[in-house]
Formats: structure tokens, C-alpha cells, sequence
């Protein structure tokens, strides 16, 4: 396998797969399809079922509005299936605001903008502090308090039905991650990957470290959206079990030392 390609294979993976659930939105708006029709809040299936975002529909019934029985139970659906294979999985492998932090990162690393040395202002909790706070103010004011400000929404309904002025909030995020914070907007402020990280504990499907194959090059520190998640590396065996880490992969595409893989379960060996 071509070096380059076997060092990023997870990442084209990630990418063809979020291009190719774009493209079925969109087809489901342009073209008539039937696989895929709504948005990552709320999606008709096949025109049979629904799959709902359950941070939105959790907002949805905070606000006082009543949620239909067949989005609900598409809610449950996608909070079992995230759980299952890894919460913030949804962050690096459907999200489409990756694509954009991804491009701010690389862009920030060509121009070398990035000090290990330099000390963050801000915590990681903030997330989970707006992730409490978009619940209290949907109470508050009877609306889904952070789907009325998502960037995420704006860019993934902007491709699917029109941009317009939702290139404001992008290009905010991108020049936040840019010249502001490596990582923002994913690994400090997004409530809806603090939501996820909430699933992550009882994965089924993690990343697992052999400490013995490591020889501690940090490569994987340096790709890693989220560096407190990789503790363990060079210090012992076993599975990433912090909840923010999103099942990216980068860290098994960069490791040339076969110390890091995907693990099916903690009894994997």
C-alpha cells in the first residue's frame, strides 16, 4: 500500500463517507431521492422511518413543544447506535463542520501557527457548560436554544437547501480554529460533541494501546483532535476509554509502531 495513502486511510474513509451522506441529502432535495430526506436534526428514511438527533429532540421537549412518536423513537435509535460504536464517532465520521475544522487545522499547521508551549485560555469543560446552558435556555424561551445558532445545522441545511448567510458561522468557526484555538470549535466549545461524549462510556468499539510496540514518537499526540483522550501512550497497555474521543483513527493512521488499533471490545486482544 502506498505510504501516503496507508497514512491516512481512516481519514479518506471519513471523508467518503461524509461526502456520501451529503450527496443523499442532497439528492433527497434536488433529485427526488427517497434514501434520505430532512436534515441531521430529523431524516426520513427510505420515506418509512425516522432517524432524529437526540440532543435536538431533547432540546425539542425542553422548549414545551410535544415530539412525535416516530421521531422519538428515531432519537433512541441513533443514541443506542452511537453508544454502541462510540458517541463522538458522529463528530470525525458524519459531521460536516469536520471537514471545515479539519481545513483550518491543516492550513494552521502549513503555516506553522501551532506552539505546543503555548497555554490554552480555555477549558475543555466549556462544552459541557453550553451544552447545560442550550438546555435551560430552550426552557427559557421555548425554542431549540443551540439548533437556532448551529453552525452544524446552517452548514449541513446551507449544502442541502441554500447557504445564505449561513457562511457567516462557518467562516467564524474556520477563522476561530485558524488564528484563535487549534481544535475550537470540536474540542472547547460544541455542545453537540459534549452530548456525544456523554454515549461514549459504555462503547463497545474503542481504540486500543500495546504500550510494549510503543516508542513513544508522539505522532499520534500531534494528529489527535483531542491530546487528553491519548493519556496512556508509552505508559501502558489498553483502550482509550476517555468520552471525548471521536474514533477518528488518525492516531492508528500516523502510528508506525502498531501500538494503536481499533478494539472491538476490552476483552480484544
Amino acid at each position: 500500500m502506498n505510504k501516503a495513502l496507508k497514512n491516512n486511510k481512516f481519514l479518506i474513509l471519513r471523508r467518503i463517507i461524509q461526502i456520501s451522506i451529503l450527496l443523499l441529502f442532497v439528492g433527497g432535495n434536488y433529485w427526488g431521492w427517497n434514501i434520505l430526506r430532512g436534515d441531521l436534526s430529523t431524516a426520513k428514511v427510505l420515506d418509512t422511518f425516522y432517524l432524529s438527533d437526540p440532543y435536538f429532540v431533547i432540546q425539542t421537549f425542553a422548549s414545551g413543544f410535544v415530539v412525535a412518536a416516530d421521531v422519538l423513537v428515531g432519537a433512541l435509535i441513533i443514541l443506542l447506535f452511537y453508544a454502541l460504536i462510540g458517541g463522538r464517532a458522529f463528530c470525525s465520521w458524519v459531521c460536516p463542520m469536520n471537514i471545515i475544522t479539519d481545513s483550518a487545522n491543516r492550513l494552521r499547521k502549513m503555516l506553522k501557527m501551532y506552539r505546543e508551549d503555548v497555554k490554552v485560555p480555555i477549558n475543555r469543560n466549556l462544552r459541557y457548560w453550553i451544552l447545560g446552558l442550550s438546555i435551560v435556555l430552550s426552557a427559557l424561551f421555548g425554542v431549540a436554544a443551540f439548533e437556532a445558532v448551529s453552525p452544524i445545522s446552517m452548514l449541513h441545511r446551507g449544502i442541502i437547501f441554500g447557504m445564505g448567510f449561513g457562511w457567516a458561522a462557518i467562516l467564524l468557526v474556520f477563522f476561530f480554529d485558524l488564528f484563535v484555538l487549534q481544535n475550537g470549535w470540536c474540542g472547547y466549545v460544541c455542545p453537540l460533541g459534549a452530548f456525544y461524549s456523554l454515549t461514549n462510556k459504555i462503547s463497545i468499539f474503542k481504540i486500543k494501546h500495546t504500550v510494549e510496540n510503543c516508542t513513544e514518537c508522539n505522532k499520534c499526540l500531534i494528529v489527535c483532535p483531542e491530546k487528553p483522550v491519548l493519556a496512556i501512550i508509552g505508559k501502558k497497555s489498553g483502550q482509550i476509554t476517555k468520552g471525548e474521543c471521536t474514533n477518528c483513527g488518525r492516531c492508528i493512521d500516523v502510528c508506525e509502531d502498531h501500538a494503536l488499533k481499533f478494539s472491538f471490545n476490552k476483552y480484544n486482544k
